[in-house]
């Protein structure tokens, strides 16, 4: 018999209220990835929102910390410095890639997938720039600008981390790094695109693209985590 592909019925969806400190999210999400992992614990997409902060990866450069005017957190993902605070969504996805595929690169992929088809519900138009991680989309004078990250991490074949879209955050505030390493390129938000950006209409889209995002995790590839 053919295995039922995921779905989101399978996995805990849960939404933080109110503003959720970096440093309690990176340690409630290390917990759950390890219970994830041992099997005691369900997976999980966890979506919060942080005061400001600055987040350094694995390959964070300190000659782009150029203003740290926030606090200024070791994250343990990949990629380099990026902003989280209040106008963004965060999400944190503990999901087993022994039972959906141990591929890394496809679980990107289908990430980016997701978060792009989130976006159409909203009407913003966005896509995968090669060379260039993350989420992409044109601002208003038709320029390449990034309205969304992607840092992840995997532990005994279990994600961590995730991704985070500029709904309405002061975008003044990526001014104190250089976002992910790219200095040519700007970033944007869904409010400075005229689209809707209040985070419950966001999360609707989220759940509602999340299905095919999931389903696609099936993909079996040779990755070491």
């Amino acid at each position: 018999m053919q295995q039922r592909a995921p779905t989101i019925a399978d996995v805990e969806w849960h939404v933080s209220p109110g503003l959720t400190p970096y440093e309690e999210a990176l340690a409630t999400m290390e917990a759950r990835a390890a219970a994830v992992a041992a099997g005691t614990a369900r997976e999980l997409i966890w979506l919060v929102e942080h005061p400001p902060v600055y987040t350094a990866g694995t390959s964070a450069d300190p000659r782009e910390l150029v203003d740290p005017r926030f606090p200024v957190v070791p994250a343990g993902r990949g990629g380099r410095y990026t902003y989280h605070g209040p106008g963004q969504r965060v999400g944190y996805l503990m999901l087993d890639l022994n039972r959906r595929g141990r591929d890394v690169r496809c679980f990107v992929h289908a990430l980016e997938g997701w978060l792009i088809a989130a976006l159409a519900e909203l009407g913003v138009t966005a896509f995968r720039a090669p060379g260039r991680i993350g989420i992409w989309t044109r601002d208003r004078d038709g320029a390449e600008a990034k309205i969304g990250a992607i840092g992840i991490r995997v532990r005994r074949w279990v994600t961590l981390h995730g991704f985070s879209i500029n709904l309405a955050p002061d975008l003044s505030h990526f001014g104190g790094i250089v976002p992910c390493g790219l200095a040519d390129y700007p970033v944007t938000s869904a409010a400075a695109l005229g689209a809707p950006h209040d985070h419950a209409t966001f999360d609707a889209a989220l759940a509602l693209t999340a299905d095919p995002f999931l389903k696609s995790l099936t993909c079996v590839g040779e990755n070491e985590a």
